[in-house]
C-alpha cells in the first residue's frame, strides 16, 4: 500500500498529488482533502485495491451523464476549501468545491504552461498585454498577473467569472479586466477595434456553449480561432499557449495546427500533458502547444 503521505510527484507542489489512477478513475489530494473521480482514460488497472481508495477518499464523484454527476462523501470536511500553488516565489491560491460537473475549480497540469506564462511575460516586460480565452477559474491569468501583466479574462459562464475573481483576491492580485462573452466573437470584435495583445492563451473545450446559446465545436472552431489570434497577437514579441482535451487532437495535430498559422514563430512546441502518480503511471490529461516570438 502506497501511504496518504507518500512524495509528491510533483516535487515543488505539495499541496496536489495523483496519488494513483486505473479502472477508469484517478485518485488525487488537494491539500488535505482526497477525492476519487472519473477518468476515461484511466483504462489500466489501479495499482491499489478499492478498499485502499476509499479508506483514503474523503469523497466520490458518481457519473450520472455525460454533463452531470454527484458526489458521495466517505468523511466530513468543508464542501470549500483552497490550495497554494507557489510560481517564482508568488503565491496562487485556489478556492476549490465540489461541482456536479466533476470538476473542482482547478486542472493541476496546466502548472506547466503557468510557468511558462510567468517566463514569458517577465521577459517581454511590464507593458506586456494578455488575453486568456476559454479561461474557466483563472490560473494562467493568476499567472500572468503575477508577473505584471494587464490580462484580460474571458469565459462565457458569469459563475467562473465569479469564482476567478475569489481566486484573484485570495492570491492578493488585483486589476484583472473580466469579461463575461463568447470567446470568438470577443477576439473577433478586438480585431475590429485594432487591439493586440503579447500573450494570448487558448484553453477551448471539445464541445460547449457561449454565454447566448452559441454552439463550439472545437475540430469546426479551431482555424477561425487561432485565425483571429494571430490577427491581434504582437508579431515581434510574443507568445501562445494553446490546450486542448479532443482525442483527435494529438502533438501533431496541434503541431501542425500551429506552424500552419504562425509559420514564422522562433519557437514552437507541442506535447502530451500528464501527471505522474505516485503509484508509476503516466495519467495523459491533454496536448499543449505553445509558439513564441520572444
Amino acid at each position: 500500500m502506497i501511504h496518504k503521505k507518500s512524495k509528491n510527484t510533483i516535487q515543488h507542489w505539495t499541496s496536489y498529488s495523483l496519488i494513483d489512477c486505473g479502472d477508469g478513475k484517478k485518485l488525487e489530494r488537494f491539500g488535505q482533502v482526497v477525492l476519487i473521480r472519473p477518468e476515461p482514460s484511466a483504462i489500466w488497472p489501479a495499482k491499489l485495491s478499492r478498499e485502499e481508495w476509499v479508506k483514503m477518499a474523503y469523497a466520490e464523484c458518481v457519473q450520472l451523464s455525460n454533463n452531470k454527476a454527484e458526489w458521495k462523501r466517505y468523511k466530513d470536511f468543508k464542501s470549500n476549501w483552497n490550495i497554494e500553488y507557489t510560481l517564482k516565489g508568488k503565491s496562487l491560491m485556489f478556492n476549490l468545491q465540489l461541482t456536479r460537473f466533476k470538476h473542482v475549480g482547478l486542472f493541476p497540469e496546466h502548472y506547466v504552461n503557468w510557468n511558462f506564462i510567468y517566463d514569458s511575460v517577465r521577459a517581454i516586460g511590464p507593458e506586456a498585454r494578455v488575453l486568456n480565452l476559454f479561461a474557466y477559474t483563472g490560473g494562467a491569468s493568476l499567472a500572468a498577473k503575477a508577473a505584471g501583466a494587464d490580462v484580460v479574462h474571458v469565459d462565457s459562464i458569469k459563475q467562473v467569472i465569479s469564482w476567478a475573481k475569489e481566486n484573484m483576491s485570495s492570491s492578493k492580485l488585483k486589476d484583472i479586466r473580466w469579461v463575461v462573452e463568447d470567446a470568438l466573437k470577443f477576439i473577433s470584435r478586438e480585431n475590429k477595434r485594432g487591439n493586440t495583445y503579447d500573450g494570448i492563451i487558448l484553453d477551448p473545450p471539445s464541445f460547449g456553449l457561449g454565454s447566448k446559446g452559441e454552439r463550439w465545436k472545437l475540430e469546426e472552431s479551431i482555424n477561425e480561432l487561432i485565425s483571429q489570434v494571430r490577427q491581434v497577437l504582437n508579431p515581434t514579441k510574443s507568445f501562445v499557449v494553446l490546450n486542448t482535451y479532443s482525442p483527435s487532437f494529438t502533438p501533431l495535430v496541434v503541431d501542425n495546427l500551429l506552424k500552419a498559422h504562425f509559420p514564422h514563430a522562433k519557437s514552437l512546441n507541442s506535447k502530451e500533458l500528464f501527471l505522474l502518480s505516485e503509484s508509476g503511471y503516466k495519467m495523459p490529461t491533454g496536448v499543449t502547444g505553445t509558439i513564441s516570438n520572444i
